[in-house]
């Protein structure tokens, strides 16, 4: 199956990768891989094709031996979707459909992205979910599926709560969840979600 690529744009040019496999005999030494910095780059995973991913990145360091790519110093987190007409036809357009705030972050061969902590905001949802895991269960974003983590918080405009062994699709379902999570609707809620943003409750007439 062909594996979506990492298509790097480097602030001040555009460099194209080329990862040489020295020969076994010389594996003492050898080293395989690149690292850049201050770099933008955007994933198109394999496994859900109406999405893309876009990062910015202090440094970007490849192991293709391991097929994993590491993000460090990470800003402008987003899944990008793009747009469908009626027909079931791309449009052209892409909407921004989730942001993505994190320290770090492992993209494996997958295309899955791993990481100990972060924070996604559904945008459609006005939801903000931070997530938070180990080194043994870290937080994974499943490409075509969604998210995971042992412990998260979720505040939303009427749902909220706080919820262990969370595993929540793109659309704000949650599919699994620990028994000791206390996640539910607020009947006090003070806002509701508009087109993205958080508005506040028209008074009871």
């Amino acid at each position: 199956m062909l594996k979506a690529g990492l298509y790097v744009l480097v602030a001040l040019g555009v460099f194209a990768l080329v990862f040489a496999f020295l020969p076994s005999g010389n594996a003492g030494g050898a080293q395989t891989g690149a690292r850049l910095q201050g770099v933008s780059l955007s994933l198109y995973p394999v496994r859900d094709a109406d999405a893309v991913w876009r990062f910015r990145a202090s440094e970007v360091t490849s192991d293709p031996l391991e097929g994993e790519t590491h993000l460090a110093g990470l800003s402008d987190g987003g899944r990008w979707l793009r747009g469908r007409g009626p027909d079931g036809r791309p449009t052209g357009k892409v909407v921004l459909d989730a942001t993505l705030a994190a320290p770090d972050l492992t993209i494996d061969a997958q295309d899955n992205m791993l990481t100990r902590q972060a924070k996604i905001t559904l945008v459609q949802q006005c939801a903000n979910i931070d997530l938070r895991g180990t080194p043994a269960q870290p937080v994974r974003v499943e490409q075509g599926s969604g998210f995971s983590a042992p412990v998260a918080r979720v505040d939303s405009p009427s749902l909220t709560g706080r919820v262990t062994r969370l595993r929540m699709s793109f659309d704000f379902q949650v599919e699994d969840s620990g028994e000791d999570s206390t996640l539910g609707w607020d009947p006090g809620a003070t806002e509701t979600c508009e087109n993205g943003k958080r508005v506040p409750l028209s008074p009871a007439s």
